[in-house]
């Protein structure tokens, strides 16, 4: 555990303005930010795993099963797949967000910045920056392996930036979710049973195959996960292959890709404040 102090307990005056507290929180949050990655530094192998394993599904999915998906429209599976898988790591950031706040609050490690004269703000917003810079780091690699595999983007650069910002988008709403489960869960035991549900969520949606061969009902779920309309958003984007459909989620994918995470946003985030608040009352 890191034992790093906080810019505001040694240095913050007796009497602040509003922009001094606001610049005191965000020292206090990069502080703790540091303090996140040097567990990377200290402990890579967890980290360096979560960047690796969505390759391992990429390999699997592709290169074992993608001679038997049909792609909707013709293409080659991996062109339809890694749209998909960039929005799976997305949600597969959402286990170690929970592993990493669940861990913090048992060990006392949040009791502890709660007791020293620290926005509470910056707590939680060390743990987005840290979070944030890992899945991009994971975006990254995951991006590349695509590269690699013989995936393209088709679109053009602004188009493919807007799908990097909606997937980004996805991770930062997902983040939330993972911090509040992981404030509420009250052990890692809890946190490993909902990790569970994570596969479900990930398969029931467009990633790995066209959500009308599901059956009607199913399809119907597929289509509204917002894992789903993020994928489908980033394959229009990236000028890759997609399920298409005439229903009015598929039609409006990209609009439904930033609407979902700003409903969780807006959902989490508040839920997040007042778990954090009351931990340890």
């Amino acid at each position: 555990m890191s034992t790093t102090t906080p810019a505001s307990a040694a240095f913050a005056p007796a009497a602040e303005s509003p922009l001094s507290r606001f610049g005191w929180a965000l020292a206090d949050a990069w502080t703790i930010t540091l303090r996140d990655l040097n567990h990377w530094v200290l402990r890579p192998g967890p980290v360096i795993v979560g960047w690796v394993f969505p390759v391992m599904i990429v390999l699997m999915f592709g290169g074992l099963f993608g001679g038997a998906i049909g792609v909707p429209g013709g293409g080659g599976y991996f062109e339809f797949l890694m749209p998909g898988m960039f929005a799976m790591t997305m949600l597969f950031g959402l286990e170690s967000t929970m592993t990493a706040v669940t861990t913090d609050a048992a060990r006392g490690v949040t009791d502890r910045f709660r007791s020293m004269p620290v926005s509470a703000s910056a707590v939680v917003l060390g743990r987005c920056v840290a979070d944030m810079l890992n899945s991009i780091v994971g975006l990254a690699v995951m991006i590349g392996t695509g590269l690699l595999l013989g995936w393209r983007w088709e679109g053009g650069l602004p188009a493919a930036t807007a799908a990097v910002g909606l997937l980004l988008l996805l991770r930062f709403a997902l983040l939330w979710v993972g911090i509040f489960i992981g404030l509420i869960a009250g052990g890692t035991e809890v946190v490993t049973s909902v990790q569970i549900l994570v596969w479900p969520v990930g398969f029931l949606s467009s990633v790995f195959v066209d959500p009308a061969t599901m059956p009607g009902w199913l399809g119907a779920i597929a289509q509204w996960n917002p894992l789903s309309t993020t994928a489908t958003a980033a394959r229009e984007l990236f000028g890759n292959p997609g399920w298409g459909g005439a229903s009015w989620i598929a039609q409006n994918a990209t609009l439904m890709a930033v609407v979902w995470p700003l409903l969780l946003i807006a959902i989490f985030l508040p839920l997040s404040a007042r778990a954090f608040r009351r931990l340890g009352g």
